[in-house]
């Protein structure tokens, strides 16, 4: 699969099949993330992979709320993305900058996982809508820690869809805004 095929398959998807994610997917995602950049080398996430029927079921309940993300309960393997302490020079270039480089960080390894999952003909969905102090609570989870996102991972159960995006002239200027 080339770059633009595979930037074009990649979609939030919001229908799975029942067909369970093998191990050897899931690894070859979390190898994806762990070479993804950051700033300084910092690395400041934990990826905890839940793949417990039960277990998972209630996280994605954590994430159906007021109508939103009914759909986390049909993916097989949700995906919990935990912050965690950037190293020293992050962390101060953070400060000077007035930047969260943590955040984008997590974005680019978030991203690498998904890109991944769909060149391994899965599917994924990041999720920011989710009650935090639960998912905490059922994965044990220290109360100091944020948890930025959940992605959905499974096989898709609805066609890809056409994407609709504003045109490059609404999005990118060149020497000036």
């Amino acid at each position: 699969m080339t770059f633009t095929e595979l930037i074009l398959n990649r979609q939030s998807q919001r229908k799975y099949t029942s067909e369970a994610v093998s191990q050897e997917k899931i690894q070859q995602c979390i190898e994806a993330v762990r070479l993804a950049p950051s700033a300084c080398n910092a690395q400041p996430w934990k990826f905890i992979i839940v793949n417990d029927v039960e277990l998972k079921n209630q996280v994605a309940e954590s994430a159906a709320s007021m109508g939103m993300n009914k759909f986390a309960v049909e993916a097989p393997v949700i995906v919990v993305v935990a912050l965690e302490k950037p190293n020293f020079t992050s962390k101060i270039g953070s400060v000077i900058k007035d930047k969260e480089y943590t955040l984008m960080d997590i974005g680019i390894a978030a991203e690498h996982f998904c890109l991944q999952a769909t060149e391994l003909g899965l599917s994924t969905c990041m999720i920011g809508w989710f009650n935090e102090k639960k998912v905490k609570q059922l994965l044990k989870i220290p109360k100091s820690k944020r948890l930025p996102l959940l992605i959905t991972l499974g096989y898709a159960d609805s066609p890809l869809r056409e994407k609709v995006r504003k045109p490059q002239t609404e999005i990118v200027s060149y020497n000036s805004y």
